[in-house]
């Protein structure tokens, strides 16, 4: 599987798993598939959206982790410093939490429906918590 389906609110999108920069967040991810919760708007990072996944441990390390993703560059942090958490970036972000800047492995690079993005942020932002599906293309 290179690409999964993403739906969050009432938006749909593609995403392709970047498996030769993070083999194993990729993999890691998949056993998690289908994978289903809420997205809320960042506190610190600018504009995103994130999941806390709080003390989760996934045994993962650093791989191909940036503090500067681009629109649909989704992260996921494996925890350390902050609490572990997926971050959907919309528009410009500074990776960071209360602790400060952070860096996250670039694992899935969304790649249809950007124009959606900042919609879906927006509307995060303004109306609260919104669901979310990672699933199968």
């Amino acid at each position: 599987m290179d690409t999964i389906i993403i739906t969050a609110g009432p938006h749909r999108f593609t995403a392709r798993f970047e498996d030769k920069l993070a083999p194993k967040t990729c993999a890691k991810f998949r056993t998690l598939l289908p994978y289903h919760e809420r997205i809320i708007h960042v506190r610190w990072s600018g504009e995103s959206c994130w999941i806390p996944l709080g003390d989760l441990d996934l045994g993962l390390g650093y791989e191909n982790h940036t503090s500067f993703p681009a629109p649909g560059q989704i992260l996921l942090y494996p925890g350390g410093i902050s609490e572990t958490e997926i971050l959907l970036p919309y528009g410009s972000v500074c990776f960071a939490s209360k602790v400060g800047q952070l860096a996250g492995n670039h694992f899935l690079t969304i790649i249809d429906n950007l124009e959606n993005l900042p919609v879906l942020g927006k509307m995060t932002l303004w109306q609260g918590a919104q669901d979310i599906v990672f699933g199968a293309a």
